[in-house]
């Protein structure tokens, strides 16, 4: 465990003392760290020597607990963040090309956007499919499907996230078998996989079940990649889609580390040790236009994960208490009229995110508010992101802005007013002292999705906002102030009905081949096992997928035992 750092000068030092060490016996990248003209920089700013420093210890020094200033003594020094972007519209063997794209451009890693039938389970040829196939990401029926999205894309050796929470599970023992059929080891996979249902009931409304089956399969999905795929974290805890719905920064990190802390006492109600679970979970946070708000939600969030693993957890291991997330800049920020601005809101936003210590990135496009990506304007998306590693200096030291009185103080704030929610969140869950069948706070969760406080709270924020748009007070350039123009129409992605009509051909040929028998005798093997509340279904699931069951398919055989959820209507 690491030690924390005083605000007295002796204190101060000592901590520096230990960043010293530890960055000394770290590994560095090769690369020039001076500023544009020539200067020498160090790799990390504090307080003078002899200078005291009130409150130091909730900033303190890189890779130090509390960890505000970041995971790592040498910050990106050692490792840029990932550049990893998301992407996927069509069959898979379109979005295979822009993968290969993608990762031939620099990209790091790959992200996986699935089509709306997949986000809900459905098959392509479902009624509930039709006109949606392909249009706002990637058609996935089977594990055929998987293995032509990564054809030519070794599994084993790139790093790949998957934005998906309903039918996630299924979709990723396809990905496991896909991962088989190419020859490697699934032990060794990396990647995330999204699979965070707390926030579909909360904002995104992408659910199959009701919440409890569904945690039952979170719960199966945490025990099974701790013990078989080690490397892959099974969790990434997104509060990018509540922020898109209209919450508040404070809000967004209030809500999606309540979730976390939700799916903490989830694996310990499973019997998982924390530290050895905890480093499996990662976030998914939005980088909105507010510049240092944002730079100050991601500190705060650091900050609050460790103290709450540290303390209300019991985790010991220094990975146990490390806040890992990935940023995606704000889609609702975009505008349709004057797209070309969207280039500028994107780059002020990954900036955010890099000075926030983000671990991967994703920066979006400036046609994405109209449609799919072009193949232009996902480069330039991409070059963005390199620019801001490459010609900035952003990379040169580890959170330049620590210290900053304003940034500081923004910090404490979304601190103060996350603990705030949360002790909100615990008291409708009955608090410490009731009965919970999985812990309090996933007990105050379950509550406030049941009684519509989360929505209710979200809309209340989106409608102040539209508020102070329709008065004036707030302006987006371009919509409400700036709208006179140039610029004429930009040239957008369309994908055509044709898409939806070959995945609908080729997935009656593949039910037509495959082995009729041994699918159905997979599937009524999955919806038995579901009956039980013991066992652990993951091994089921890739059965049937081996087997050739549909996405459909398997979410369905599963929801003849889970049934369905209907959410309230509140007004």
């Amino acid at each position: 465990m690491a030690n924390t750092t005083n605000s007295s000068p002796e204190g101060i030092a000592a901590g520096r003392e230990r960043w010293q060490r530890r960055y000394d016996a770290a590994r560095k990248r090769d690369a020039d760290f001076t500023s544009l003209s020539g200067r020498t920089l160090e790799p990390v700013y504090g307080p003078p020597p002899g200078a005291e420093a009130p409150g130091f210890e909730r900033i303190g020094w890189p890779g130090e607990y509390p960890y505000t200033r970041g995971l790592h003594p040498t910050g990106y020094r050692g490792r840029a963040w990932t550049i990893r972007q998301f992407a996927g519209f069509g069959n898979a063997h379109q979005t295979n090309e822009r993968y290969k794209m993608i990762l031939a451009g620099g990209g790091g890693g790959l992200s996986v956007a699935f089509d709306m039938p997949t986000l809900m389970g459905y098959d392509s040829d479902a009624p509930q499919a039709l006109g949606e196939v392909g249009h706002c990401g990637v058609a996935v029926d089977s594990v055929a499907d998987m293995e032509v999205l990564f054809d030519g894309i070794p599994l084993d050796g790139t790093t790949t996230s998957m934005t998906i929470s309903g039918p996630a599970v299924p979709v990723f023992c396809m990905y496991l078998v896909a991962a088989e059929r190419q020859g490697a080891d699934t032990r060794t996979l990396n990647g995330t996989l999204q699979t965070d249902i707390f926030k579909e009931y909360i904002a995104q409304k992408e659910w199959l079940y009701p919440p409890e089956p569904h945690l039952r399969l979170i719960g199966d999905l945490m025990e099974y990649c701790a013990e078989s795929v080690p490397a892959f974290k099974p969790l990434s805890v997104s509060g990018y889609h509540i922020r898109e719905a209209g919450a508040t920064a404070a809000q967004e990190l209030a809500y999606t580390l309540a979730d976390g802390f939700g799916y903490v006492e989830l694996g310990l109600s499973r019997g998982l040790d924390v530290d050895t679970f905890a480093p499996g979970l990662s976030f998914f946070f939005d980088a909105h236009i507010d510049f240092f708000e944002e730079i100050a939600k991601f500190r705060a969030a650091r900050r609050i994960w460790a103290r709450w693993m540290r303390d209300t957890f019991g985790a010991k291991t220094e990975k146990a208490l490390w806040l890992r997330f990935h940023t995606q800049t704000a889609g609702v920020s975009l505008t349709a009229q004057q797209p070309h601005n969207n280039v500028v809101r994107t780059t002020v936003e990954a900036l955010a995110a890099v000075l926030g210590g983000t671990n991967s990135l994703h920066t979006n496009a400036l046609d994405e508010t109209l449609a799919l990506p072009t193949e232009q304007s996902a480069e330039i998306a991409l070059r963005t992101q390199q620019v801001l590693r490459e010609e900035t200096g952003v990379v040169n030291v580890a959170d330049p802005l620590g210290g900053s009185w304003y940034l500081e103080a923004l910090t404490d704030r979304l601190e103060e007013e996350a603990e705030r929610i949360f002790a909100r969140i615990l008291r409708m869950g009955g608090g410490e002292g009731a009965e919970h069948a999985i812990g309090p706070m996933t007990s105050g969760i379950l509550a406030g999705i049941g009684n519509g406080y989360f929505g209710s709270e979200i809309a209340e924020s989106a409608f102040q906002y539209q508020q102070a748009l329709e008065k004036g007070d707030k302006n987006i350039v371009g919509v409400t102030t700036n709208t006179d123009t140039v610029s004429g129409s930009l040239d957008i992605l369309r994908v055509g009905h044709e898409v939806e009509h070959e995945q609908k051909r080729v997935l009656a040929l593949r039910r037509e081949r495959r082995d009729g028998p041994s699918v159905e005798g997979a599937l009524a093997r999955l919806t038995e096992a579901s009956r039980s509340e013991r066992g652990n279904l993951v091994p089921l699931i890739m059965d049937a997928a081996r087997a050739e069951a549909t996405l459909g398919e398997i979410c369905a055989a599963m929801g003849e035992v889970f049934g369905t959820y209907t959410e309230d209507p509140r007004f």
